[in-house]
Parts: C-alpha cells; sequence; structure tokens
C-alpha cells in the first residue's frame, strides 16, 4: 500500500505544525510546533480557547494592580498569552514550541535580549525546560545580534522573518539554532514584482531560496537548522522534502495526509558537500550590503516586521476589550 505524502516525509523531515490551535496540533501529532502574534490572535478568538484568554488576563489584573490601565493589562497579557499557549501546545508534543519576541523590538536588541529573558523565565516557572523553547525574533542584524547573546546563555533561537542568504550566514556565523527561512512570502512577492500568476514548484523562488540556503549550511558544515517556512501550496514541500525541518499549516498537513503518492527527496546534505559554493563572511558591513542589493529581502522584512506588528496590536485590543467584560 502507498503511503501518503506525510508519511513519507517524516521519513526524512522533522515535521512542524505551524498553528497556535491546540486541537490542530493533536490531530497531526507534530515533533514541534510554531507559533506567531497572527497564530496567537486567532486561536484567542476560538470559544474552546477563551477559558485561557480569561485566565491570563485577570492573571496580568492581578500582577499590575487596580490602577494600571487596560490597554498596560493587554500588554503584559499578550506575552503570558503566548507562554500559555506555548505550555499547552508542550502537552501535547514531544518536541519544541516557538514563542516569539515582540515585533515592535525588532531593531532593538537588548529589549529583545531582555524579553527573550522574560519568556524563558515565565516558562521555567511553570516547570517547562528551556530546552523544550525557541524564542522567536526577526532576522534583522539587531535580532541576530540578540539571539547571540540569548545562544550564549542557553537560550536557543528560530530566526524568523528571513528571505536572504545573507540573514541565513549571519545567523549560523552567530551560532543560532534554527532558521525559518520563508517560501510563500518570497513567492508572493516574486508573482507581483513580475507579473506572473504561477511557478512551477521546482521554479518557485521561495523554494530556491531555501535551496541555496540548506546547501550553502550542509557544504560548510554549518549546526543551524533549517526549517522551511510559509507555505502557499504542497508543490512547494514536496520539493523541499529532506529539508530539515518544515512548518506547515493545518490545510496543508491535512492535504499531505490525505494525498498517495510517491515523495523523492529532494534536498540531501551529501549532494550540497559536493556542491561549487562561494563562502561568505556577513559582517555588519556585509549585511547592510547585500540586504540593500536584495529588494525582496528589503520589502519582505519590512512588510512582515509591520503584519505582526499589527496583529499584535490587534491582539491587544481583543484582550482589552474582554477584559473590559470580565471587569464590568
Amino acid at each position: 500500500m502507498t503511503k501518503t505524502l506525510l508519511e513519507q516525509l517524516r521519513e526524512m523531515t522533522v515535521v512542524v505544525a505551524d498553528t497556535g490551535d491546540i486541537q490542530a496540533i493533536e490531530t497531526f501529532t507534530p515533533r514541534d510546533a510554531t507559533t506567531n502574534p497572527s497564530l496567537i490572535t486567532a486561536a484567542a478568538q476560538m470559544p474552546q480557547y477563551q477559558g485561557i484568554v480569561d485566565d491570563t488576563l485577570k492573571g496580568a489584573r492581578e500582577t499590575l494592580g487596580a490602577e494600571a490601565s487596560a490597554a498596560q493589562v493587554a500588554t503584559l497579557a499578550f506575552e503570558r498569552l503566548a507562554v500559555s499557549f506555548g505550555r499547552k501546545i508542550l502537552d501535547v508534543i514531544p518536541g519544541r514550541v516557538s514563542t516569539e519576541v515582540d515585533a515592535r523590538l525588532s531593531f532593538d536588541t537588548d529589549a529583545s535580549v531582555a524579553v527573550g529573558r522574560e519568556l524563558i523565565a515565565m516558562y521555567e516557572a511553570q516547570g517547562v525546560a528551556r530546552e523544550r523553547i525557541l524564542i522567536k525574533i526577526a532576522a534583522t542584524w539587531e535580532g541576530i545580534q540578540a539571539a547571540a547573546i540569548l545562544e550564549k546563555e542557553g537560550i536557543h533561537c528560530n530566526l524568523t522573518l528571513l528571505f536572504g542568504l545573507h540573514q541565513a550566514i549571519a545567523c549560523a556565523e552567530n551560532g543560532i539554532t534554527l532558521i525559518s527561512p520563508f517560501v510563500g512570502r518570497i513567492l508572493d512577492w516574486y508573482k507581483k514584482d513580475t507579473g506572473l500568476d504561477s511557478y512551477a514548484p521546482a521554479e518557485d523562488p521561495g523554494v530556491l531560496s531555501v535551496t541555496e540556503i540548506y546547501n550553502y549550511y550542509k557544504k560548510f558544515g554549518y549546526k543551524t537548522e533549517v526549517m522551511g517556512a510559509s507555505f502557499r501550496n504542497v508543490g512547494e514541500i514536496v520539493e523541499l522534502a529532506g529539508c530539515d525541518l518544515l512548518t506547515i499549516a493545518p490545510s496543508l498537513l491535512a492535504e499531505l495526509q490525505s494525498t498517495e503518492a510517491h515523495l523523492e527527496r529532494k534536498l540531501d546534505p551529501e549532494n550540497a558537500v559536493n556542491a561549487s559554493i562561494e563562502k561568505i563572511t556577513v559582517d555588519k558591513a556585509t549585511f547592510d550590503r547585500m540586504h540593500a542589493e536584495n529588494r525582496m529581502a528589503n520589502d519582505k522584512l519590512a512588510e512582515g516586521i509591520d503584519g505582526f506588528t499589527k496583529a499584535l496590536e490587534s491582539l491587544e485590543e481583543i484582550l482589552a476589550a474582554r477584559l473590559a467584560v470580565l471587569e464590568a
């Protein structure tokens, strides 16, 4: 009997669930899970998680006291809510969960370090070992430096909103545990820029970007893990079979699970070792130059930070409104 695409993918790649929906995670039994402000916002509005939201808001109010504004309580509740969902997710997966630092701090190294430490402290206060947490930070130069500091303290990081080789190299050279190069968002940019409606999976610009990063890492022996993210279709996932990890939305996990076909391994470290690739050292000047020259990475990083910021602000508004109901 032919195995499903999901069954075969698990044999060569660590499958990660890209969602804050705990029930969806229970359905697909991934090893790891990732969250972001948009996913937490979506989950926080589901009726089955109202108890988590309410308990988090009450706890934040108790911490800050009656004199704190609803906005202040909502801001504290966001961090705690991300940890609360992360804690619940860890109950149903064997591996790690990624929890994101406030996107508004993406260009502030010191503040990102402080929040990363706070998130780990919250998890550890609930009995969760830091080895099971990845602190998720945007892959700006400042974010990468923050992650480097945290890594030296034994706090593992996931660098997100990664669109270019320069970001990936800087992460590897700074000893970051894992990176999340985006596939679908790169495709979105190229479709808009070129006017093309679609790309064949093997020619998908996002697929090519992740493949380049994967081969570079394996060629030069970097330990940083590559986790492809932000998929638009199953074809992109198929073309990256063999990547260290792939974080996949529940809808695409369901499609992989229901499809029976042969899955060929496309990414293989043995092939990368023999590839002809030039080694690049990325300091800040090189990073800034390469980033400025890469219109796509420049646009998508800024857009991604803005998008996560708006999702966070939306969540804070939702939390403030719910707090008003609870305190009425």
